[in-house]
C-alpha cells in the first residue's frame, strides 16, 4: 500500500502534501490482526523511467527465477516427507517451534527477543520462521541460520535484526 493517501511520504524528489494525522491515520487502515498476516512488508522505492525502458538489465532473468523456486520447493517436499505437509507454508508454527527441526535457541534469539518486547506475536514469528525455511531453500541450504532468520524479521516489518 501507499505510505500516505498521496503516496508521496517519504519518496526522495517528491513531496507530500498530508497532514501528519492524515499519514498516521492512512497508515492504520488495515487493522493490526490483518497486517499481522502479512508474510513480507516491505518498502520499495519507484522505478525510473530510464530503468523501466531498459536501461538496466536484470540480475536473474525469469526463467532462471523458475527453476530456483521449483528447486526450492523440491527441497522442502523432500524435508517434509513422511509428513502431512508438502511445504514450508502448511507446516504449523508449534511444530515450527517444537518439533523435531525447531532452530537453536541462538538461531532463534533475535525472534525471542522481537517477541518478547511486543514487536512480533506469535503468528508472527511463525511466520517469520516459515520464510527462514524458504530462505534456506532458495540458498540450498539444510536449514536456516541467524542470516535467514534475520532478513526474514527484517522483511517482516522491517524489525532490525
Amino acid at each position: 500500500m501507499n505510505p500516505c493517501p498521496c503516496g508521496n511520504h517519504g519518496v526522495r524528489g517528491a513531496e507530500c502534501v498530508c497532514p501528519p494525522m492524515s499519514i498516521r491515520r492512512y497508515s492504520t487502515r488495515l487493522s493490526g490482526p490483518l497486517r499481522d498476516r502479512i508474510d513480507i512488508d516491505l518498502q520499495v522505492s519507484r522505478v525510473a523511467a530510464s530503468r523501466a525502458t531498459g536501461g538496466a538489465r536484470a540480475k536473474m532473468t525469469t526463467s532462471e527465477a523458475r527453476l530456483r523456486v521449483a528447486a526450492a520447493r523440491k527441497r522442502a517436499g523432500l524435508r517434509w516427507r513422511g509428513t502431512p505437509w508438502g511445504r514450508n507454508a502448511d507446516v504449523p508454527g508449534a511444530w515450527l517451534r517444537q518439533g523435531s527441526l525447531r532452530l537453536a535457541a541462538a538461531v532463534r534469539s533475535p525472534l525471542d527477543r522481537a517477541l518478547e518486547r511486543g514487536a512480533l506475536t506469535l503468528r508472527g514469528y511463525d511466520r517469520v520462521l516459515r520464510v527462514a525455511w524458504t530462505m534456506a531453500d532458495l540458498s540450498e541450504i539444510d536449514r536456516p541460520g541467524a542470516d535467514e532468520v534475520g532478513r526474514a524479521l527484517h522483511l517482516r516489518r522491517g524489525l532490525p535484526r
